[in-house]
């Protein structure tokens, strides 16, 4: 049977929010509605870690059941990567991993059905990576010489009508571990799974978005 591991990488500091991976939803830290999340699958998720440098998430992370690496400085910087993350990750577990789900703390709703969805794709296909994605029909532009030159439309054009572009909403990432040794998260083989649901659109990044994973918290659950 193929090891599948879950990492949360929750590290101490952040500019926009501080403590952020600390910050409270529903009386409960980001990173521990991840935690939560990942124990929902215990056929299909073997181990859960949580990568940090901060104590006080590494003691709240192990309350929560969850293990913990201890990640280096180095890579506790707003520059550094999540493939940088996971790749030290895959090196303080002695045991073969061969496959890592990502659940990032920023993105602590997920739709029901979302885990059980992407490993059945996994599995009846020929993939190395998985990555969540949201059909986006805004019209975008750009601004040339003071004026707004369009994208993706033409002006007039019904906004159903547009071929839609699509964005990584963060809510689930899933790559062989053979990819992340190579320092990537998603591969030739990658399958985009379409998430046209509420909660890919809460990515905790500033305060008021807390306010609105609060109200989607409320309503879609």
């Amino acid at each position: 049977m193929p090891k599948i591991i879950a990492v949360i990488p929750a590290r101490g500091g952040s500019k926009r929010i501080p403590g952020k991976n600390m910050q409270l939803l529903d009386g409960i830290p980001l990173f521990v509605h991840s935690i939560s999340y990942a124990q929902q699958f215990p056929d299909l998720i073997d181990e859960i870690y949580v990568s940090t440098d901060d104590e006080t998430i590494r003691s709240k992370a192990i309350e929560a059941g969850a293990k913990v690496i201890d990640r280096p400085a180095l890579l506790a910087t707003d520059t550094a990567t999540s493939a940088s993350v996971l790749a030290h990750a895959l090196t303080q577990i002695p045991e073969k991993v061969d496959w890592v789900v990502l659940l990032q703390p920023t993105n602590p709703l997920r739709p029901q059905g979302l885990m059980e969805n992407a490993f059945e794709i996994l599995k009846n296909g020929q993939y190395n990576s998985l990555m969540t994605v949201t059909e986006n029909r805004q019209k975008f532009g750009k601004i040339k010489n003071g004026k707004l030159a369009p994208f993706n439309y033409t002006y007039g054009q019904r906004s159903q009508d547009i071929e839609p572009l699509y964005f990584e909403n963060g809510l689930l990432y899933i790559t062989s571990a053979a990819l992340i040794r190579q320092g990537r998260i998603v591969g030739d083989k990658l399958f985009p799974l379409i998430v046209n649901h509420p909660f890919a659109q809460v990515d905790i990044d500033e305060p008021d978005d807390l306010l609105l994973a609060e109200f989607y918290l409320k309503k879609f659950l």
